[in-house]
């Protein structure tokens, strides 16, 4: 590479995004002097919404500061729990991770999702609209800069999945108070105002039913769940009440 030039050196769970990165961890970019900082990091492949700081010779710097050649910089991830402030925590998720929103929903975590691809400004205008944090592994969408906040989801694996959106936000946990399949809120039900959805064995076996306050779906309380594939997600934290489980 001709030219003025800055090295850039990424944390180690942000090679993943720099394959050029990898070997040596670091490597170098233009300086342009026209150039922000933070878009020289998302040409090289990292979306912002992964990146917690970024050094020049050792000095925090924002995205918009304008690198000059010689400089060195050191990208670091963002920091765990991370706090997302101006609105309640609550997420959106695209099209490829329905196991992981169907997860968060059992956890009582609330979660939007989109069943079909409406399109990466459709998502960011929702994002924003309802400032909700975007969860995907579409790089593209998470450096649009409508969106209200995102995060990178690094495994492909739902069971891998969960644990580090967790681990990452550290959102309130209220098992069982969110309907699987809409995210509505789940409101007492009696057995009469669900007894069109029961089978004669459920309607004879459990007494304390709820039903999702937006579709009208039922669930009842203390029974094994139905065997579903894709599997029923997290198990119950200590001490929590005996799970919802949809008819």
């Amino acid at each position: 590479m001709n030219g003025p030039e800055i090295r850039v050196e990424f944390a180690p769970e942000l090679l993943v995004f720099v394959p050029r990165a990898r070997t040596t961890g670091a490597t170098t970019s233009p300086a342009d002097g026209v150039s922000s900082l933070g878009h020289v990091v998302e040409s090289l492949g990292v979306p912002l919404t992964e990146v917690g700081a970024l050094l020049v010779d050792g000095r925090e710097v924002p995205f918009s500061h304008l690198p000059v050649a010689g400089e060195s910089v050191a990208v670091r991830p963002v920091a765990h729990p991370q706090r997302v402030p101006g609105a309640p925590l609550r997420f959106l998720l695209d099209v490829h991770l329905g196991t992981l929103a169907r997860r968060l929903r059992l956890l009582g975590v609330d979660t939007a999702y989109e069943s079909t691809d409406i399109g990466d400004p459709a998502l960011a205008a929702r994002s924003a609209a309802e400032k909700r944090v975007m969860l995907s592994r579409d790089r593209g969408l998470l450096r649009r800069r409508e969106l209200w906040a995102g995060a990178f989801v690094y495994s492909t694996g739902p069971d891998e999945q969960l644990p580090y959106v967790l681990d990452r936000f550290r959102p309130e946990l209220r098992p069982w108070t969110r309907c699987t399949a809409c995210n509505g809120l789940l409101r007492a039900a009696t057995k009469d105002e669900v007894a069109d959805q029961l089978k004669s064995g459920t309607h004879r076996s459990y007494d304390v039913f709820a039903q999702c306050a937006d579709c009208g779906r039922a669930y009842w309380r203390g029974g094994p769940p139905p065997p579903r594939g894709g599997g029923g997600g997290a198990p119950p934290p200590p001490g929590a009440p005996p799970p919802l489980w949809v008819v």
